[in-house]
């Protein structure tokens, strides 16, 4: 089942950044109409089908003759709830066991999870002893199950409608998609989606079981003969000798890890949302295939839900936005590198400036750090292993550089370029220099997925037993941005995986730690509750997963707290300890004891470098740690992320209204006529002293059509000026976020306006500083 698992995941990651921009379609047949889109199905059917479902059914009756000489032991079934379930071993199912509590229960449960980790199909039967988790759609991962078996019958689909070669067919995040090459090249077009979503209902009523079967790879090859696509991933990811599985509905037989849901049945509403093209394997060398997006849900009312949502989520796009207000755009020239406007550079200079002030306040130092370095460095540092494919090489006088990708290596030499005393920690270094990621060309997608960017990083040395007063204040600084935002989030503490480096004390400690900063977090003043994700932390240590959620409660990765003892150990990074801070001098003394590690590179390798090619380089090696010092911890930390990305998310939850001190047009000020134009000019020289972003509409245009004018543009205010306003040194004001100011006619004076504004702005408030006339009154 790995090996399956390994082939999904791999190819879901290079298909997901696959596509190309989509072509735009020549107008035609709408989506409802399929008087042009030919036949329902072909006739006959495709000779590949047929033979490869005598194949399943040979092998699929073998697997059934074998899997009944298992022996049928007793097993317990342990239940959340405590409750333990008598059952035999390849005999009962997680079905029967939800059909024996209700079955209600049973029509709800899209999968099982067996002994908290694993996925399995409901209608399999159980193979020992387990606990046993009963997953529905509103589950995550039984989210995805659904989805994923949605895929595969939108796959049956495409083969019975075009009988063409299927490549992959995954959930993603917001439904699932099937890639695909049509005969002859052929495109998908709207007018298919109408027939597609026909084919798919009659999928649905003949309620097709999802069966299971284990093939050689020997086997696979002969299924897929007709399929160039399943050969080269079957060949290219499945090695010799092993076995993985395959899931068939109906005439449809895939590659896939599973599970599904336990019959097409289940899939009661079904949509196809959009089609584009995409290369094979993500990489423009390839063949260019056909992806259709589709999304479904157990009952038609999620359905209608979701297309509302998805009718919002269009509005406040904020890719429509950027183009609307002018704040930021692409060129072909530089793909992924988003060109700011003065407007967008207005928003992207508030949010740094806000987090300048928190570093202020909080002990950072802020610094730079070149944005290339010689790979010797991404080597030393692990990157390069891990981390090549996604960062740009370049050759530079016959040696290799890589743009960097992230900050902590850079961070991490800092660090050591003297010695550090125990009394400079906790030391914060903060950096707002450029990162290059070399993502997928179809992966590109608006702010949210650049090549080009920057970050709120920082990072920070400390001992551990420092770490959970820095924790604490990192919740302290998310509490404060995300709340003055209207945003919400939650926590997730990951912890230890499989494969780790470092001690196993040391990961424990790090984990008690956070879970006690967690705790005490939750238990304070506008804390959150925070889960459990066991197994999920970075092979350097634990870490706290972030989510924000914006106002359509979308869930956006943002800030993220990481523990890291492995960097500090790369580069050899140490403090001088006091014997006062208990545990470090121990630790040195232990450090001190072990072998020294193997060095990055030998001096005797690096001198024989030097001399085959004729040219210095850098000597990078790890050293054990210095009696009477010790290694820091190194937190990795970010609050917004990319800077981009956040003003992305910003764009779409205010829907393009900017609270005052983020956005970038503030106040417009109209005069009713030309004759008042001076005094409109004089009052927005007053507003640009105080740093306040200000237009003057000297148009020719009527007072009405101004102030609609200003409305559209998402003016916070709009200063409306005349004889009386010019003669008493006041303004009309308008205030966009309050319908009762619009049609107001009562003057403010221009100092106390200039004085409200200022102070809003300082406060980065969401309010009305000049409240209705009637409000006041009440209020006295």
């Amino acid at each position: 089942m790995d090996k399956v698992e390994k082939v999904t995941e791999a190819l879901k990651k290079v298909a997901v950044g696959g596509d190309k921009k989509p072509k735009k379609e020549k107008k035609g047949a709408p989506a409802g109409d399929v008087a042009d889109a030919g036949p329902l199905e072909l006739n006959p059917p495709a000779s590949f089908l047929q033979e490869r479902i005598e194949l399943f059914d040979r092998l699929f009756k073998e697997q059934e003759e074998e899997l009944a000489k298992r022996p049928h032991e007793d097993i317990l079934i342990t239940m959340p709830d405590g409750s333990i379930k008598p059952g035999k071993s390849y005999e009962t199912t997680p079905a029967d066991i939800a059909k024996g509590i209700s079955n209600s229960l049973y029509k709800r449960t899209v999968v099982a999870r067996i002994d908290g980790d694993q996925l399995w199909d409901i209608e399999r039967p159980l193979e020992k002893s387990c606990k046993l988790e009963l997953l529905d759609f509103n589950d995550e991962q039984g989210k995805f199950v659904f989805w994923h078996s949605s895929a595969h019958i939108l796959g049956e689909a495409c083969e019975r409608r075009f009988g063409c070669s299927l490549c992959i067919g995954p959930p993603v995040d917001n439904g699932f998609y099937y890639e695909m090459a049509l005969p002859g090249g052929a495109a998908v077009t709207s007018s298919d989606w109408t027939p597609l979503e026909n084919i798919v209902s009659k999928i649905v009523k003949e309620k097709q079981p999802f069966q299971r079967l284990e093939m050689s790879k020997e086997d696979l090859l002969k299924m897929f003969a007709y399929n160039p696509y399943k050969q080269h991933i079957i060949k290219d990811k499945i090695e010799d000798g092993t076995r993985t599985t395959v899931y068939r509905n109906g005439p449809l037989i895939d590659l896939c890890r599973g599970p599904h849901v336990p019959d097409t049945s289940r899939i009661e509403a079904f949509a196809i949302l959009k089609n584009s093209s995409s290369y094979f394997l993500g990489d423009a060398n390839n063949d260019s295939l056909q992806r259709i997006y589709g999304v479904s849900f157990p009952d038609k009312k999620q359905m209608a839900a979701h297309k509302k949502f998805l009718e919002e989520a269009a509005k406040r796009d904020h890719r429509v936005i950027g183009k609307q207000q002018e704040l930021f755009y692409f060129e072909e020239c530089s793909p992924g590198s988003a060109m700011w406007l003065p407007h967008g550079m207005r928003i992207n200079n508030a949010i740094m400036d806000y987090i300048k002030e928190e570093y202020w306040k909080r002990g950072y130092d802020e610094v730079m750090t070149p944005n290339m370095f010689n790979t010797s460095l991404w080597e030393q540092s692990g990157h390069l292993a891990h981390y090549k494919e996604d960062m740009f090489i370049l050759d530079v006088d016959k040696e290799q550089f890589g743009l960097k990708p992230m900050n902590c290596p850079a961070h991490a030499m800092m660090f050591r370029h003297r010695d550090r005393s125990h009394k400079e920690l906790p030391l914060r270094f903060a950096d707002f220099g450029v990162l290059h990621r070399n993502e997928a060309s179809g992966a590109l997608s608006g702010l949210t997925r650049v090549r080009r960017f920057q970050q709120d990083d920082a990072h920070i040395f400390c001992r551990e037993d420092q770490v959970k007063t820095e924790v604490a204040d990192l919740f302290d600084f998310m509490r404060g941005f995300y709340g003055m935002l209207g945003l919400e989030f939650k926590l997730k503490l990951s912890t230890r995986p499989e494969k780790f480096m470092g001690e196993i004390e040391t990961w424990d400690r790090a984990e008690d730690r956070l879970r006690e900063a967690l705790n005490e977090f939750a238990a304070s003043n506008g804390g959150v509750t925070w889960e459990l994700n066991a197994g999920d932390g970075a092979f350097y240590g634990p870490k706290i997963d972030i989510a924000v959620l914006d106002c359509l409660n979308r869930s956006w990765q943002c800030a993220t707290i990481q523990l890291d003892f492995q960097q500090p150990i790369n580069f050899s990074l140490e403090y001088q300890t006091s014997e006062v801070v208990h545990g470090h001098a121990d630790q040195a003394k232990s450090e001190a004891a072990k072998p020294a590690p193997a060095p990055a590179a030998t001096e005797e390798a690096h001198e024989a470098a030097e001399k085959k090619d004729g040219k210095k380089k850098p000597l990078l090696v790890k050293k054990p740690v210095t009696p009477g010092c010790a290694r820091p911890v190194m937190i990795h930390r970010a609050m917004a992320g990319s800077i981009e990305r956040f003003t992305a998310i910003l764009c779409e939850h205010f829907a393009g209204k900017w609270p005052l001190w983020l956005s970038p047009r503030q106040v417009i000020v109209i005069p009713v006529g030309m004759g008042f134009l001076d005094y409109a000019k004089e009052v927005a020289a007053i507003l640009k002293k105080q740093h306040i972003y200000v237009d003057v509409d000297s148009s020719g245009n009527t007072l009405q059509k101004k102030i609609r004018n200003g409305q559209l543009a998402q003016y916070n205010f709009i200063f409306v000026v005349g004889d009386d306003e010019k003669k008493n040194r006041m303004v009309n004001i308008r205030y966009r976020d309050d319908t009762s100011t619009q049609a107001r006619d009562v003057p403010v004076p221009l100092d106390e306006a200039v004085e409200k504004l200022c102070k809003l702005k300082a406060d980065r408030g969401i309010y009305n500083p000049f409240p209705p006339a009637a409000k006041e009154e009440k209020k006295a």
